[in-house]
């Protein structure tokens, strides 16, 4: 009994693998995980299923991304910023303004630089599967339209608890306040923050838009999600169920997609309705040129600044 409580699952076991997600059961990437259950379940002939884990229910992002690296969770769905914290190549993905619009993210995803990002995954405790969209992220605020630069000078805004975002919110003479995503709306209502970043589908669903009233289409990161899984539970999987499991979760990308274009579109309408001020006019270029220090720090780093160059030529 002590040995087969103790012994790793062989290869190939049967297996209910736990997935964590931060957002809540009826979001995109959480549909998608679920619908990507339905396939593996179906093509193992029910040997192997997924247990989503949504709204945070083992933890903040930072928190399972961890977890996920010691095996201690097996799938997890998160922002691309907070896992370059690990594993450094993502953080390309993450660079304000490299993208021109979610038709050159999708291309450059789906290309050989998404695999080449996904593959670097490995050497830090991950196998990444695929990515789901994250739409463009801009910025949002309680008191104050953003209209300039000067608007955001000493407000205190909520990034993610990644370095690079802490540095791109700082270079753009705002306050960056790295709060989990889960207090962020507590944040706003008391004012301990003025404002966050982040896309139309959860600046909406999380009520954000009830207590930040004023939204400036900065459109600064199109960020992606990305679903990786432990190393540790992907060295439990025989060869042929490795193939089920990458496949499913193509397929479970597409029909992110889907879903995601539809909330994506309902969540502007939602905000437009409540009354809520979109920002549409304000000096591009300034912000853009703000960013010029993170950009000479990144080309300086060997892996990631050829990366930069091929994201630049891919249409």
């Amino acid at each position: 009994m002590i040995l087969a409580t103790t012994a790793p699952a062989s290869q190939g076991a049967a297996r209910e693998f736990r997935v964590a997600d931060t957002q809540s059961a009826d979001y995109p990437t959480v549909e998608a995980v679920v619908f990507m259950g339905h396939l593996i379940e179906e093509r193992t002939n029910g040997r192997h299923a997924l247990r989503v884990f949504h709204s945070r229910q083992l933890g903040e992002e930072k928190e399972t991304i961890e977890q996920t690296r010691v095996g201690a969770i097996d799938l997890n769905r998160t922002n691309i910023a907070p896992l370059a914290t690990f594993a450094p190549l993502a953080n390309v993905l993450a660079l304000p303004f490299i993208f021109r619009s979610a038709k050159q993210l999708r291309a450059v995803l789906d290309g050989p630089i998404g695999e080449e990002i996904l593959g670097s995954f490995e050497a830090y405790g991950f196998v990444g599967l695929t990515f789901y969209d994250s739409g463009a992220r801009s910025i949002y605020t309680r008191n104050r339209a953003i209209r300039s630069m000067d608007d955001l000078k000493g407000l205190r805004i909520r990034v993610q608890q990644s370095e690079l975002m802490v540095a791109m919110i700082r270079a753009l003479g705002a306050v960056p306040v790295a709060l989990p995503y889960g207090q962020v709306e507590t944040g706003l209502a008391t004012g301990v923050i003025d404002g966050a970043e982040n896309n139309w589908p959860s600046y909406v669903t999380t009520n954000h838009y009830k207590a930040a009233h004023y939204y400036t289409l900065t459109e600064h990161t199109m960020s992606p999600e990305v679903l990786v899984m432990s190393k540790r539970a992907w060295d439990t999987l025989a060869d042929e169920d490795k193939a089920i499991f990458r496949e499913a979760a193509r397929e479970s990308s597409r029909f992110m997609r889907l879903r995601w274009d539809q909330l994506e579109e309902e969540s502007r309408r939602r905000a437009l309705a409540a009354g809520n001020v979109v920002i549409s006019e304000f000096p591009r270029r300034a912000f853009e040129e703000a960013m010029s220090p993170l950009y000479a720090k990144a080309m300086r780093d060997p892996a990631l600044s050829p990366l930069i160059e091929r994201i630049r030529l891919v249409e």
